[in-house]
């Protein structure tokens, strides 16, 4: 790992990764003192974007790059559309292609009045409201969206995006939130939480999923470079699709929190009551000690049960779905932030870490890329083993004897390496060596 913002996978790496192994890609130099040590791999005919440091500077060139970028729908803006955002911010001259677009106007405001070029699903009966129905049809969709007049395409994926068809003169760089989740490790989850299980319609489901991890590995082959939202999503990506990715954490806000050093005697739990949060064993948890208080921010459908679970512990609050200035006071004086679920990354976590404010977590997923644990030099707080309410217990009664030496500013100073800056630096700093990368190919092959 570099300094917490960049890692690069040391599997089998390819020649291309290979060339930034030892680096940190937010201030990488120009390759082409490398060109001529470069393995022509796949030669090309024309030059893709190795103007990209005179575009960021501002300078005039006799080319530039034609960028589009492809996300999976617009619907709401949430997690992957903060990503989406960033992306933006650094190729503002990008064509923006997307399955279906029925984003409200009042969240347009990102795409900087941008067009959506949309496919065939956009226009079919009922999309607006069950366009996620049509997931069958999503690979045939996203293969119709023509990008041939583009020099760079950078897909942001979590579905079917990386599935664009793109040509040998081409650069595809996609950034992978996740691999389908649905139809990978998650299918039985899946499968269970909507019934499916049992019968024709279960039978179908497992049918398509097959037939989807299929297409999903083909689809990967389109791909020149990989970026993974975390170590955890690189293994993933290693798993499903054998290929080396490049780790550029997500952008996260962190100007909109604040360090609060005066804590209260309080632990927070703020997530959306979803089976896979495992909220359920952190309410176990403080039930069965009373002697500890936990405030419980959110809503969901498992709301009812939580609340059953909680068997009227007069130490456990639920304040229900807040808004934002005050979930973030609460984020600053809690004395520690509790996440129980194996995500992705986790920006929450980060946020937390923004506000001074340590985390116990699950020591699986985007945890591990977020948190600094006791034997760091800078701890900002640890993990618990397993996802049960005994495991929470441990790691708080571990928490009351270390927490002295989880400091607000080194919990601050952590979550800075997650900041929208950091991410535009990085991304575009590793895009810009990448196409001077090919066009060093190029001219080597000429």
């Amino acid at each position: 790992m570099n300094d917490g913002s960049v890692t690069i996978l040391p599997a089998s790496p390819t020649q291309e990764l290979e060339q930034f192994a030892d680096m940190d890609l937010a201030d990488m130099p120009p390759l082409d003192h490398q060109a001529d040590q470069l393995d022509l791999a796949r030669p090309r005919q024309a030059p893709i974007a190795g103007e990209f440091d005179r575009l960021r500077l501002g300078q005039s060139t006799a080319w530039e790059p034609r960028v589009a970028v492809v996300h999976e729908w617009f619907e709401k803006y949430a997690g992957s559309e903060r990503v989406l955002e960033q992306i933006l911010a650094c190729f503002p001259q990008a064509d923006l292609f997307a399955i279906a677009d029925f984003m409200p106007e009042q969240e347009r405001s990102f795409l900087g009045n941008k067009t959506v070029h949309t496919s065939f699903i956009q226009r079919l009966p009922f999309s607006r409201r069950m366009f996620r129905n049509y997931l069958p049809l999503m690979p045939i969709a996203i293969q119709q969206l023509d990008l041939g007049g583009y020099d760079l395409i950078i897909s942001s994926n979590h579905a079917v995006a990386k599935g664009v068809i793109t040509g040998p003169d081409q650069i595809h760089v996609s950034y992978i939130h996740s691999p389908m989740r649905y139809a990978w490790d998650l299918q039985h989850q899946y499968l269970a939480q909507s019934g499916l299980e049992k019968g024709l319609r279960g039978a179908y489901a497992r049918w398509l999923l097959a037939k989807l991890r299929q297409w999903d590995v083909c689809s990967a082959h389109n791909v020149d470079f990989f970026v993974a939202n975390s170590n955890y999503i690189a293994r993933r990506i290693k798993k499903a699709y054998r290929r080396d990715s490049v780790v550029i954490h997500p952008p996260v806000d962190v100007n909109r929190f604040h360090c609060h050093h005066d804590k209260d005697d309080y632990f927070l739990l703020a997530c959306r009551f979803v089976p896979y949060k495992r909220a359920d064993i952190v309410v176990e948890s403080f039930a069965a000690n009373r002697g500890r208080r936990l405030i419980v921010v959110g809503d969901g459908p498992d709301r009812a049960r939580l609340h059953a679970l909680a068997r009227g512990a007069s130490n456990i609050e639920f304040r229900g779905a807040v808004p934002q200035m005050e979930l973030i006071d609460l984020m600053q004086r809690a004395r520690g932030f509790v996440f129980a679920a194996e995500e992705d990354f986790g920006i929450a976590m980060v946020e937390a870490q923004a506000c001074g404010t340590p985390v116990i977590a699950y020591g699986k997923g985007g945890a591990r890329d977020i948190v600094a644990p006791p034997e760091a030099d800078h701890p900002t707080g640890l993990f618990f083993p397993r996802q049960d309410a005994d495991a929470i217990s441990s790691a708080l009664a571990r928490f009351d004897v270390l927490a002295p030496s989880f400091t607000s500013e080194a919990c601050r100073v952590n979550a800075l390496r997650f900041s929208q800056e950091r991410f535009r630096s990085a991304f575009s700093g590793f895009v810009r060596s990448v196409s001077e990368l090919d066009q060093a190919r190029v001219a080597e092959a000429a």
